[in-house]
This record gives C-alpha cells, structure tokens and sequence, in this order.
C-alpha cells in the first residue's frame, strides 16, 4: 500500500454550537481525581457534550459503570438525530492548540489506515506504538466502541519531521474556520480550519517522504494507543465477521504533530501506589536500590521520603520494582499520574500512599528508540501534563 494512503482525510462530524460546553479532555487523564469529572459534569449541565460520550477512567470501577456504557451509545444516536452535528465531507482540519502555559501547537485531523498498524513489540509497520500495550486494558474499552456508531479521538500520533514539511505549511492554506474558543477547566484555547483541497496532495506527498529504510516508521502512537488499539480490535471483529475490508471502522479518527514542534513537551508520567505501608516499601526499596551517592528517583510520602538511583531505564526499573511488590498484595493498587504537584499532593492526603518521581525520556531519543528496540515500558512518557491534553472535540461516523 502507498505510504499516502495511511493517512487520509475524513467526514468530520462537530456541532453545529456551544463548543465551551461540548469539548472535553481525554477520558485517561485525572483518574485518581474524580471531582475534577464531577465538575465537568457541573458545568457541562445538559447542554451536548463530548462528555456524556465518554467513560472517564476515574469511572471504570464504579457501581454504575454498566450503566454509563448503555449511556454513552444513547447518547450518540440521539445527538445525530437530533441534528447536534454539521458534518465536513473528505476533510482535513488544520488545528492551533493554544497550551495552558502559552506555547502553541500545531496538528492535522483525518484518518489512519488501521491496516497499517500493529501494536506488538516485534511491529515494522508504518504506524507502531511507542509503549507496551496493556492488553487487559482493550476489552473495558471494546464494550464502549462495538456498539458506538460515532468515535471521538483524544489519539495523538506523532511524525518525525525536521524540515517541517507536512504540518506547519497549512498555516497559510487554511479555509473555513470551523472553531475558535476557550477550553473548559483551564484547557487553553483551541482554533480549528478546514484545509484547502489544492493542499491535500502536497500533504501525501510530505508524508511519503518522511519513509527512510527498508520497514520505516512513520507514524508513532504520542497518546491515546490504547485507544487506537481498541479501534484496530473492533475493526478486525467487523472484518472477520463480514468479510469486508471498506468499512468505516477500518479507520480511526486522529490528530497528527510533529514531534519537533516546540510547544510539545514531553513530560514523565509518575508512579503513585496506594493501599500500602510506606514503610515498608521503602525497606523494600533499600533492599533493592542504592541509597548512596548519585540519585534519580525520589519517593514521595505523607512522612517525607527519600531518593535513590534506579540503574537503566528509569521508568521502567522503578515499574519493575512496583510490579512485583504489589503482586503480593492484594490491596495495593498504582496509578499513572501527569504533574509532580499531583503526586505530592496524593501522597500529602493519605498514609498509605508512596509516590515516585522521575525524569522522562527525552523527546528527540524516541523515534530511534522505538525503531531499534521496539516501545518504551507502558506509561514512560507523556505529551505534556493532564491540562495540556487533547480534547474531544471533531466526532466520526464509524458504522455503516
């Protein structure tokens, strides 16, 4: 298959109003707080929002998730036929994400060919995750989609382009405004444009010359893989039970940046386990590590903590290390966290918490990285802190 059709425009589906209300931050941020979704859900009202069509992951374990899930797809189908939505037909959409500290990045909305794309540590596909997928973390996510006839991404997917080829020309090719508004809850601002058609072949063409090498890798996962992972397992299920290849689900909606933009930040993602002594992690701790000399990691507790050095790759020594104590006991749950106030804050409200501080994977070593060792240990790096996060706002029809 051409390298230019992996990527392709699509029929972009937003509401025709009220985008402060409709646009919401990616379902897989603020899990350990809840009442950041609960004031989202005040503000939101009744008004349409992208909101009532997500499962927040603060959720997954509630009594009522059952409930959500039925939600989410009824809602769906009665924004469509209510007319919520206007809909682009064949469409790319040039996008301004103005970030909560003032840096502006850039990204272009269509379509990836979710032939193209393989999750498994051994891929050379032209799309590739750039962390290990967490398998049992598909099948929550394939309840929602199975039976959803639209899609919204929170996907980033990232192109390695120093020249600036594919992206940053749109500036002056832009169309139609289709958005211009503040996010909700401190997001920033967030502009969108159609693309003109006369630049829809320089834009496959641009894409096409960034393939170097036998098996290149084009399209990196920045966030939302297992999002992206979820799409490929219900198209393959639609597939295998039609026979068909040209269905609408055979794509997936996503936003593409160019890893060399300045506003995009790569940022660690920290590790907090709650429902444990933190004494005795940290015996553990030093049973493991060297607490003497140079240290990387600080652990964080209600008492105070301490640092140690954590040979290799950081994030995944120290996931290693939160692996296997907690496999022994059952109470013991960790969680990812963006932003290092997040973590001293959990740390700071509960006894039996311990948080680990770290810095990241820096963001000009990942292409080489993932292209010669295959993806980093799950949850190593993160595009900036929850804030920053793409918002759902552009939907897809993904059902015939």
């Amino acid at each position: 298959m051409p390298i230019e059709t992996a990527f392709v425009p699509a029929d972009i589906l937003l509401p025709k109003a009220g985008f402060e209300k409709w646009s919401c931050v990616a379902c897989d941020q603020y899990t350990s707080e809840p009442e950041y979704w609960q004031a989202v859900e005040e503000l939101v009202g009744d008004a349409p929002s992208a909101y009532r069509l997500i499962l927040p992951e603060a959720f997954l374990d509630s009594s009522d998730v059952e409930a959500r899930i039925g939600s989410i797809c009824k809602t769906m189908q009665n924004y469509i036929d209510d007319g919520v939505f206007a809909e682009y037909k064949d469409a790319y959409v040039y996008v301004e994400r103005t970030m909560p500290g003032g840096g502006v990045r850039r990204g272009l909305v269509g379509c990836l060919d979710l032939e193209e794309y393989d999750y498994t540590a051994e891929s050379r596909s032209l799309v590739r995750a750039t962390e290990g997928t967490v398998l049992s973390r598909i099948p929550p996510r394939v309840r929602i989609r199975e039976n959803a006839p639209l899609e919204l991404p929170h996907i980033m997917v990232l192109i390695n382009d120093p020249g600036r080829t594919v992206i940053e020309p749109l500036e002056s090719r832009r169309g139609e405004t289709l958005y211009d508004f503040e996010l909700m809850m401190g997001g920033g601002h967030l502009r969108g444009w159609l693309v003109d058609r006369s630049a829809y072949g320089d834009i496959s063409r641009a894409i096409s010359a960034l393939a170097k090498g036998e098996c290149p890798l084009v399209f990196a996962m920045g966030d939302g893989n297992h999002s992206l992972a979820t799409a490929k397992a219900c198209y393959e299920a639609e597939k295998a039970q039609t026979g068909r290849s040209d269905l609408p689900s055979r794509y997936a909606l996503v936003e593409l940046v160019n890893i060399h933009d300045e506003a995009l930040v790569f940022e660690p993602i920290y590790r907090v386990i709650f429902g444990v002594d933190p004494k005795e992690v940290e015996t553990a701790l030093r049973d493991t590590f060297s607490f003497a000399g140079e240290a990387n990691v600080e652990f964080v507790t209600q008492a105070g903590g301490g640092s140690f050095y954590a040979p290799g790759l950081v994030c995944g020594t120290v996931q290693e290390f939160i692996d296997g104590y907690i496999a022994t006991r059952p109470d013991a749950t960790v969680d990812y966290i963006h932003g290092e106030d997040v973590v001293r804050r959990l740390c700071a409200e509960r006894a039996d918490t311990v948080g680990f501080i770290f810095d990241g994977i820096g963001k000009s070593e990942l292409f080489e990285y993932v292209e010669s060792r295959g993806p980093l240990p799950r949850k190593t790096f993160s595009m900036g802190e929850a804030a920053g996060k793409r918002y759902y706002t552009e939907a897809r029809r993904i059902k015939l």
